[in-house]
Order: structure tokens, then sequence, then C-alpha cells
């Protein structure tokens, strides 16, 4: 493998990415907002739009991955939340992939999300050859993006590779899985004993794993992945997971899905709640078919060395 290009690289996927690829010994140079105390091999930049030049970043770069985003945001102030994700999600994604394109790099390797595919399944996982339903700013922009670079790698034959991740996780995460461990922790009764969803997520190891293979294998090109650890669990499932790697007691009350819902609407928390009591599951057939690819890491492993991570680091 050549050298990769990757953004994003202070966050919580890209500082993990970056880890790994130095374990590895594969060749990369990072890209750091200028406040984030970048390594001293690294591309530091001011900011990520329509019009920066990537070209010092890119020289002798075969390979970009591309984590840089608008993530997704539970309270939305702004007014055109839409325009705002465009911005650095499609506009900025596709500068980016063009100058890449321009300069020789070969292959671009986007993250994108779940959302393209929708907020929920009932019967049926998701597949990556699924009409896109994205609902919201954050999931709209993805699939516009995705899109884009579709039409882009026609023109130019840029290899273009799209991963769409669910809640990814470990150590360091934040966020609500953060919050779940929060409310495990303090050990109080919880009204989720009676949770019978189904929820795709992605270990980070998993993640970072696929990212890497997605890089390189000759099958990827040209390909949309979904990703997760091949294990789906319950919300009840993963508090008492989470409980016994915190060696607890589960405290989990048999609430209805219904009474739960109903009173979240009331207050105003319907999105929290949707993703506590909803199902949202993925299927990797696709992914481990064409790319020979499985789960490094298990569900068990990994929630024990999140939990671990989160007792130690608070």
């Amino acid at each position: 493998m050549k050298k990769l290009l990757v953004t994003g690289a202070g966050g919580f996927v890209g500082q993990a990415l970056c880890s790994t690829l130095k374990r590895r010994d594969i060749e990369f140079l990072p890209v750091y907002r200028k406040e984030q105390k970048p390594e001293i091999n690294s591309f530091i930049i001011s900011d990520i739009n329509e019009s920066t030049d990537w070209s010092l970043a890119l020289k002798n770069i075969d390979v970009v991955i591309h984590l840089a985003a608008r993530v997704h945001v539970m309270n939305e102030e702004t007014d055109d939340p839409l325009s705002n994700f465009r911005a650095l999600n499609v506009d900025a994604t596709i500068n980016l992939a063009k100058q890449a394109a321009q300069l020789g790099a070969r292959r671009f390797v986007y993250v994108s999300s779940i959302k393209v595919n929708g907020e929920k399944t009932t019967d049926v996982p998701f597949t990556a050859f699924d009409m896109p339903a994205p609902i919201d700013p954050y999931g709209q922009s993805k699939y516009e993006a995705e899109f884009a670079l579709k039409e882009l790698s026609d023109a130019t034959g840029l290899e273009v590779v799209v991963v769409r991740p669910p809640l990814v996780y470990g150590p360091g995460v934040r966020a609500n899985f953060l919050r779940l461990m929060k409310l495990v922790k303090l050990g109080m009764p919880l009204p989720f004993g009676a949770i019978r969803n189904c929820r795709s997520m992605v270990a980070l190891d998993n993640l970072i794993d696929l990212l890497i293979v997605c890089a390189d294998h000759d099958n990827a090109s040209g390909n949309t992945f979904l990703v997760s650890d091949g294990h789906d669990l319950s919300t009840t499932e993963l508090l008492i997971m989470l409980a016994n790697a915190m060696d607890k007691r589960s405290m989990l009350l048999p609430f209805p899905s219904g009474l739960l819902a109903g009173g979240a609407a009331l207050i105003g928390k319907a999105a929290i709640a949707n993703r506590l009591l909803d199902s949202l599951q993925v299927d990797i057939a696709h992914t481990t078919a064409v790319l020979n690819w499985v789960p490094i890491v298990g569900v068990e492993e990994a929630i024990n060395s999140t939990v671990a991570h989160f007792l130690n680091h608070g």
C-alpha cells in the first residue's frame, strides 16, 4: 500500500485510525485542524471548505480516507441546517476529491453514514443496494456527497469507495453511548427492561480495519459497504452487557416501549427515545463477500474495552 491521506485525524475515528496505521507501519499523512495540537508530521489546515487548496497535502498521495465532516447534532440551532451540512459534507468533499483526482490519487474512501439508508428498520435489515431514504439534513448531505463522488468517479476514473457505518463505539466514545454508560454506572433503575428492538453497531477497531482494507483491496472500487460487528443487540441486552462489564447489577424495569415513546414525545425527547426503542439493522453480507472481510473483534470484547476506558478516564 502506498501513502494515505487521512482527513479528520483529530476526531474519534481519526485518532484511532492513525494509531492503527502507525502500528501497522503504513505510510500516511494526517490532516488536523490547527487547534487540535497535531503531530509534527502532519498537514495543518485552518478550514475545510469548497475552496481549500489541498495541493501540498496531496503530493505523492495514493489514497484519501475522508473522515472530516459536519456530524449529526441532536439539537440543531441554525435556521438552515441543510446548507451548513452541504458546505462541509458535500462541497468541501467534492473539492478535495477533484484535487485528489487531478494530482494523481488512485482511490477515495468516503466515510458516509447509515443514515443514507434511513433512520430505522422493521423486518428487513438495510443493505448496500437499498434505495437511499435519508430523513434528516445530515443524512441528506451524506447521500448528496455519495452521488456527487460517483459522478466524479465516472468523469475522472478516481476509484471511489463508500462506507456507511451505524453507531460507532469504542474507547473514548461520546454522545449517546457515553450517556448510557454514565447511567449504568450510577446504578439507578432504568425503564428499559422490556425493549425487544435490534440495533447494529460497529466497534471502532472493526471500522478501522475495514477502512484500511477498503484503501487497498482490488475489489473495493466502486462499491458501497455497510459495516457492523455482525452481532445485533437490543437496548436491553446492551445495558445488561454494560452493567456486566462494570461488575454491576443491571437495574432494568420492564416498561412497555409504547409508554416510553409517548412519555419521551411529551417532553420533547422523541428523537433520543427513537434511538433506544427502534430497530436499525444492517446486512454486511455484501461487505464480507466482496472483501473477504470479517469483524476482527467481538461485541463483548469491544464493550469491555470501551467500559474499561470509561471507568479509567471518566
